[in-house]
């Protein structure tokens, strides 16, 4: 199994866009590759409740069959419209990929 987790921060407005309002949209659009982007296993989105200094605004852990897997869904087109619209709204990204 291959699992892949990445953290973003997102810009206070970008896109016309508040924050709250684009994080909500990269959390649909991620969660929407489910079952359309045939080797991704499983998605969980969520939010940080925290807000300390070292946070995030929002992390994404998938699982896949391999690491193979995980580079077709880097690679769909699918995944790449998401990926598209996150780098406009992001002002950070930080991502763990390994096996399990």
């Amino acid at each position: 199994m291959f699992k892949h987790i990445v953290f973003w921060k997102f810009a206070e407005e970008a896109a016309s866009r508040t924050k709250q309002e684009n994080m909500d949209i990269v959390r649909d659009g991620l969660l929407a590759l489910v079952g359309r982007v045939p080797t991704l296993r499983s998605a969980e989105v969520g939010q940080d409740v925290l807000h300390s200094d070292a946070s995030y605004d929002l992390c994404l852990i998938c699982t896949f069959d391999d690491r193979e897997g995980f580079l077709t869904y880097r690679d769909h087109p699918e995944h790449v419209k998401v990926a598209s619209y996150i780098a406009q709204v992001k002002t950070e990204r930080a991502v763990v990929d390994y096996n399990f």
